[in-house]
């Protein structure tokens, strides 16, 4: 969603916004601004567009000062625009205001104040929190600021600046969306994401939800605007470490982040792996971060997978797992479904949120419901110190490292490889039948060949490149695919539409006869996966099937099959290292990842930041 920054140090401001604001253009965006204060002075400059039209407007000669906040804004009230661009004024032009998330009673609000006096200059909802700062204001922007808060139903991250006060930045955080502090000698940064941080400090705090920080160049100053208006640090605030290099959110040569996060997917298999899976079996797995103990295993009836888009699709895979390996049963919710199916959970029941930012706020919502009933409530997720890493009683973290392209890729291998992590941590400690024994000891074993798996893959994509070029210029794909290969085909037709456009969807093969047959004709391109030896034969039934119609069948199967390539002829099949079925997933998963990367380059779209989305849905 948006992303905002901030900077107050003895550095000239704007030269730090505009690369910071750089840095969270891969959050998706259609306008940018920034407000830099100096001697009682704003200079404010904001546009419709990328932030390079930005950049293009600024007038360098004005645009001094060493404070100063920045705004790249994904349209929810009021269409993208100049006026609408962030940062917005109160009527005095002495207080600037820069928002992530939405202000849900904006329009009472807006009425109280047009009531008062107040004239507004756009369509957003943001412009009501920086009149509602200036009716509060008293000489205090931080008092004004927990007033307006308080005032205020929603989830929103703030960032508040006052020409009187050039000293401070005021943040301030309501539910979902990320706020996070950087700490430097001499200055201090704020942004919504941490890579647009990294280039400074690798020190953070990460703001609470109900908290508000006063910001000065040499300190930080946190309290609770619901319980005071009075600063009073808190003491138990801990200083998190990021571990992530700046480099790793670079291109480093590659057309688009998404190719180079691509190909980063075996070192985030390796690195997940590493000090939790010992290459000798005999020695058992821990991941203390889960904080579950053997006997909460053992009593474990239920787990309910809750997650978002591609996210949901690692946790359909678990279900899979799960049930077949462990035999324990399992539910798989769309966050955005789940508390509104007022959902029954037991005391032995876990709800494990999958999420790579750890900020989806249907997510977060789901895991809050789980709380309230009493259930354990573990995370998956790629960012330490996120909101779904602190909400959680424990969590595994996916060690992919900053995701910068929108359509999620290495994350997404990530998540399969942390549920399998899961699956293995807890198989230690269940009562398994000997072919489910065996199944663990090849699973554990095989996931750290499945790196060079993915490998190979990436190395011979050629074939898959020459496949996608043909899907590009068909109006509509399809694709299919049976047991684990299911939530493949799903996953794989959201990346073709994500970043392409071309209107794609997947199905369970066996759903072909139910409607689906309907829609196939000469030349529609079909995906057809048949990794999973349990229904290989269902699968070539159904590859059968759409050659039947004329349509256009492509197979993704394992090395050395036949009788797949016999039927749709080589130059139709894609292969992956044979291995298992579980572990076929993720060679895969990076098979129908390239086919949507290739086709929209042959499109020639805008890959890493496709129209109308966004990284992180910080809102419902």
């Amino acid at each position: 969603m948006c992303g905002i920054v901030g900077y107050i140090g003895e550095k000239e401001a704007l030269p730090i916004l505009m690369d910071k604001l750089r840095m969270l253009t891969y959050r998706g965006y259609d306008s940018a601004g920034i407000a830099v204060s100096e001697n009682g002075h704003f200079y404010v400059e904001k546009c419709k567009g990328k932030v390079e039209e930005l950049e293009a407007r600024l007038d360098l000669e004005k645009a001094h000062g060493h404070v100063g906040i920045g705004h790249t804004r994904w349209a929810t009230h009021g269409p993208p625009s100049t006026r609408n661009a962030h940062p917005h004024l109160d009527c005095s032009g002495r207080i600037a205001v820069v928002q992530n998330g939405i202000v849900e009673n904006f329009w009472e609000l807006k009425q109280e104040l047009i009531a008062k006096g107040h004239e507004f200059r756009s369509d957003t909802d943001t412009e009501v929190i920086a009149h509602l700062i200036e009716e509060y204001y008293d000489g205090n922007i931080t008092t004004a600021v927990a007033l307006a808060m308080q005032r205020m139903v929603g989830s929103m991250a703030v960032l508040v600046v006052h020409k009187d006060e050039e000293d401070r930045i005021v943040a301030a955080k309501m539910d979902s969306p990320p706020l996070i502090i950087g700490l430097g000698r001499g200055e201090n940064h704020i942004a919504s994401d941490i890579p647009a941080l990294l280039h400074y400090t690798n020190k953070i705090y990460v703001l609470e939800d109900g908290e508000i920080a006063t910001v000065t160049k040499d300190d930080v100053i946190i309290t609770r605007y619901r319980e005071s208006t009075t600063p009073q640090r808190l003491y138990d605030r801990r200083v998190i470490v990021v571990d992530w290099s700046p480099e790793v959110a670079q291109k480093g040569g590659y057309e688009h982040f998404m190719l180079k996060e691509m190909h980063e997917q075996p070192q985030t298999v390796t690195d997940t792996l590493l000090g939790r899976v010992p290459e000798d079996s005999r020695l058992p797995i821990e991941i203390p971060e889960l904080n579950i103990t053997p006997d909460d295993v053992r009593r474990v009836e239920r787990l309910t997978f809750v997650a978002c888009g591609t996210a949901y699709h690692a946790g359909v895979i678990a279900k899979y797992a799960f049930e077949q390996i462990l035999r324990i049963p399992v539910n798989v919710d769309v966050g955005s479904e789940f508390r509104y199916r007022q959902p029954i959970l037991g005391k032995n029941e876990w709800v494990i949120a999958i999420s790579q930012s750890g900020e989806t706020a249907d997510t977060i919502a789901s895991m809050r419901e789980g709380k309230e009933q009493g259930a354990r409530v573990l995370a998956i997720t790629n960012v330490v110190g996120s909101s779904v890493a602190r909400l959680a009683d424990g969590v595994l973290y996916t060690r992919a490292g900053p995701e910068v392209a929108v359509a999620s890729t290495k994350a997404f291998i990530g998540q399969i490889v942390g549920v399998y992590l899961l699956l293995l941590y807890m198989a230690q400690y269940r009562h398994l039948s000997p072919s489910a024994q065996q199944v663990v000891r090849e699973l554990r074993q095989g996931l750290w060949r499945s790196a060079r798996d993915i490998e190979r893959v990436l190395e011979t994509a050629d074939k898959t490149r020459a496949i996608a070029e043909r899907i590009a210029e068909k109006p509509v794909a399809f694709f299919i695919g049976r047991n684990m290969d299911e939530p493949l085909a799903r996953e794989g037709a959201l990346k073709l539409k994500e970043i392409s456009y071309i209107h794609a969807q997947g199905y369970p093969a066996g759903e072909l006869k139910h409607g689906t047959l309907a829609l196939l004709e000469s030349g529609v391109p079909v995906v057809a996966l048949a990794t999973q030896s349990s229904v290989y034969d269902k699968m070539v039934s159904n590859m059968q099937e759409v050659l039947a119609r004329d349509a256009w069948c492509i197979g993704i199967v394992p090395e050395g099959d036949e009788r797949v390539t016999q039927l749709l002829g080589e130059e139709n099949v894609l292969t992956i290292p044979r291995s298992n079925d579980y572990l076929h997933v993720l060679p895969a998963a990076v098979q129908v990842q390239l086919i949507a990367y290739y086709a929209a380059r042959a499109l020639g779209r805008d890959i890493d930041q496709p129209r109308n989305l966004a990284k992180s849905v910080t809102v419902e």
